[in-house]
């Protein structure tokens, strides 16, 4: 699985004008399934997400995590992290896992997240999403787990 983690002060999704998913200081999510991938990538994924440490402590370090500083997390599906560009100038996604399997991986990967997390809020699957965020520092950080 692949994702792409940003470190935000405020972030929301909107679909249809309507916002469906919000958090103050937190993690932007964006969440990729690859041809492939299990429940045991989610799992492994979910768990580095939640202990990275790229929040400031005191001194002013990135030395705590999601979890140490109680943050919300808005998981976003993003089937694009997958793009091979590779072999010209349009991209590839034939990486990406098929629409079932990803909707699958995803559901699986919130509800595991929800279970471990107090303030998990999502995007929706599939929909034309609009997604605004302030990224914090700015800190992006891409995720690999295979």
């Amino acid at each position: 699985m692949i994702s792409l983690i940003q470190r935000v002060s405020q972030a929301r999704v909107d679909v249809a004008g309507l916002t469906i998913g919000e958090i103050g200081p937190g993690l932007l999510v964006l969440v990729c399934a690859e041809r492939g991938d299990t429940e045991a990538q989610a799992d492994k994924l979910l768990v580095k997400i939640l202990k990275l440490r790229i929040f400031s402590d005191d001194a002013g370090k990135m030395n705590r995590s999601v979890q140490d500083t109680g943050g919300g997390l808005l998981v976003v599906s993003q089937f694009t992290l997958a793009a091979d560009t590779s072999g010209g100038n349009r991209p590839s996604f034939t990486n990406a896992a098929a629409p079932d399997d990803g909707r699958r991986l995803y559901d699986y990967f919130v509800a595991q997240a929800r279970a471990a997390h107090p303030d998990v809020k999502t995007g929706e699957f599939a929909a034309d999403m609009k997604v605004h965020l302030v990224n914090d520092g700015p800190v992006t950080i891409p995720l690999t787990v295979r």
